[in-house]
């Protein structure tokens, strides 16, 4: 950044990192399932990927980029349950999900931790995760990296890794990508010979020390690990005056 800018911070380090995830990705829906991922979708609308298709969390395709928690001011169209599922059906979505865990070939939970027969704790359910990842690009967020989400084995699978893909076979594979996971430690992907979790890039201020540590799982780790990109002035303008102006990505990714 140029000098006499504010320093950005790792909040909205992460909301860049999460608008990567769209950028390019041409007219497809955009759906995002928590704050971070919500502002870093608006910017990639507000920036490099124009034609972005945006709702307002419910029914409603908008055609403005409100700030997070205000009403649009412009809808282009409704879009009810049935035809959301036929995004999904026909991949013209990339959703980030959250995940209460993950493993190191992206399979994802968020039904329920323990045993299936006697589960110490009861989540979501599965709710559309196997659709979404069977038919459509599915990135994660993940607001809190620990060994507690990124696990060895999920307890039940929800979201389907790239290992059960395969295992399926060709219907299962057809559709199936994991784009990007972020969480607020890095940037983490699968583009390994056996599609198991690579460390891309680390958010500044953060070691691949750090990192490891907070991974249940060997992490494919590349010998020169770059920073997840800066954000520009413009980009920090529109995350702190336009899209997010009461700063709620601090709730979600405190300052390190």
């Amino acid at each position: 950044m140029s000098s006499g800018t504010t320093t950005a911070t790792r909040a909205e380090y992460c909301v860049v990192a999460c608008a990567e995830a769209w950028r390019g990705a041409g007219e497809v829906l955009a759906s995002p399932m928590s704050t971070v991922p919500t502002i870093g979708a608006r910017l990639a609308k507000l920036t490099f990927s124009p034609d972005l298709l945006l709702t307002d969390g419910e029914a409603l395709l908008i055609g403005d980029v409100p700030a997070v928690g205000a009403r649009a001011q412009v809808v282009e169209g409704w879009l009810p349950y049935r035809q959301h599922l036929a995004l999904v059906a026909t991949g013209r979505r990339h959703v980030m999900m959250g995940a209460s865990q993950l493993d190191r070939h992206g399979n994802q939970n968020i039904s329920c931790i323990g045993a299936w027969d006697r589960p110490e704790r009861q989540l979501l359910g599965v709710r559309g995760a196997p659709v979404n990842t069977l038919n459509n690009p599915t990135s994660y967020w993940i607001p809190k990296h620990s060994p507690r989400v990124f696990v060895e084995r999920v307890d039940m699978v929800s979201g389907v890794g790239y290992d059960r893909a395969a295992a399926a076979g060709p219907s299962a594979t057809r559709y199936h990508r994991i784009p990007d996971v972020i969480s607020n430690l890095g940037v983490f992907d699968f583009e390994t010979p056996d599609r198991t979790m690579r460390l891309r890039s680390l958010h500044p201020g953060v070691t691949v020390e750090q990192v490891v540590e907070a991974t249940g799982f060997a992490l494919t780790v590349p010998d020169d690990v770059p920073h997840t990109r800066e954000p520009t002035a413009e980009e920090l303008r529109l995350i702190r005056e336009v899209i997010d102006p009461k700063a709620l990505r601090d709730r979600e990714v405190p300052a390190a």
